[in-house]
């Protein structure tokens, strides 16, 4: 993969890969390259196996301002004036949603730190992930009502899981501006911090103790959350049958029981590296 010019991407010694939006004099918005190189960032840190968590925070005043407005004019046609054309714009945005779906799917926990706005797409991001921080002056927007669309890219479809439904059709519809301390009472961030510093050094340590714990604990962990999202108790409770029959590991519970009595770092197999079957051969 190249080096993405979008983000800085490390991994610590304590397996937490940390993915950083780096343009803050473009307000970190997002055009085809952000798309391209988020979509083979997430794709490696999946394949690899290497990271055990995934911090995702941004630089300057905020997070992201969302899609790059100059892209609807220019990178990106959108023809409305033929049943082909339209048709067209299905498959572009399926192609789009999938890349913020990596995010949700990722074998890890993602956690995102976000400072400033979180305006557009970077709502449809977020809420992908796993668990949120903010800082006290963050701010969420379904921007996309205020330029005459819908949003398109997951919001409508994550939020509604997140908080009341009520209030996911009030920003909606007026493309009102949700502040962080609505967003803690409502579930959406899971803390509000007084600085950007603080809070990223709460989300990094949050991953670090996330992978602290057997990966493959983590991974059935993160599989059974997201299927009981969207099934009922009866049939996620059948899921959990089958997947805990599939990756129960008595040395595992052996060793972090060890490792607490003893007061020391566990230690367990990392997931393994993924193969692509079409690389065989």
């Amino acid at each position: 993969m190249n080096t993405p010019t979008c983000f800085s991407l490390s991994l610590t010694e304590d397996h937490v890969a940390h993915l950083v939006l780096n343009r803050p004099e473009a307000m970190n918005t997002m055009h085809p390259t952000f798309w391209r190189e988020l979509d083979e960032v997430l794709t490696r840190i999946h394949t690899e196996g290497t990271a055990r968590a995934l911090v995702i925070s941004s630089t300057g005043k905020h997070f992201s301002a969302g899609m790059a407005l100059e892209t609807f004019s220019g990178a990106i046609a959108m023809d409305d004036q033929s049943p082909e054309g339209r048709a067209a714009i299905f498959d572009l945005l399926t192609d789009m949603q999938a890349t913020f779906t990596k995010i949700e799917a990722l074998r890890i926990p993602v956690i995102c730190a976000i400072q400033g706005g979180c305006i557009g797409g970077a709502v449809d991001m977020v809420t992908a992930a796993c668990i949120r921080y903010a800082t006290a002056d963050a701010f969420f927007c379904i921007q996309e009502i205020n330029i005459g669309m819908v949003a398109d890219v997951g919001t409508l479809q994550r939020l509604p899981k997140l908080i009341p439904f009520a209030v996911v059709k009030e920003m909606a519809y007026t493309g009102r501006r949700l502040p962080a301390q609505r967003a803690l009472a409502y579930g959406l961030v899971t803390e509000v911090f007084d600085t950007a510093e603080a809070m990223l050094a709460a989300a990094l340590q949050c991953a670090k103790e996330i992978a602290s714990k057997p990966p493959i604990a983590i991974w059935g962990t993160k599989q059974a959350v997201s299927y009981a999202r969207d099934h009922s108790v009866e049939d996620s409770l059948r899921q959990m049958g089958w997947l805990q029959g599939a990756i129960w590991s008595n040395a595992h519970v052996r060793e972090s029981i060890m490792a607490m009595k003893e007061k020391r770092a566990g230690d367990f197999t990392p997931l393994s590296p993924l193969q692509s079957f079409k690389a065989l051969g």
